[in-house]
């Protein structure tokens, strides 16, 4: 079934919260990186999101100190 404008309309609201951001890794690293974190139960998504920010607060406190 096709979608409806107001679905349609939906999806753009919803992804327009988001910037998109692609990572270009090493042929056969995505399944690498994918493996992990399905072993610690994320996303490939959550789990660069989360180590992204972990980096930043480690650096920051390196800075800081």
């Amino acid at each position: 079934m096709p979608q409806t404008e107001a679905q349609a309309r939906s999806c753009k609201k919803y992804h327009d919260q988001f910037d998109d951001i692609k990572l270009r890794v090493p042929k056969g690293e995505r399944a690498v990186l994918h493996a992990h974190a399905a072993s610690q139960g994320e996303s490939l998504n959550n789990f660069l999101y989360r180590a992204v920010k972990e980096t930043i607060a480690r650096d920051n406190a390196k800075a800081d100190g």
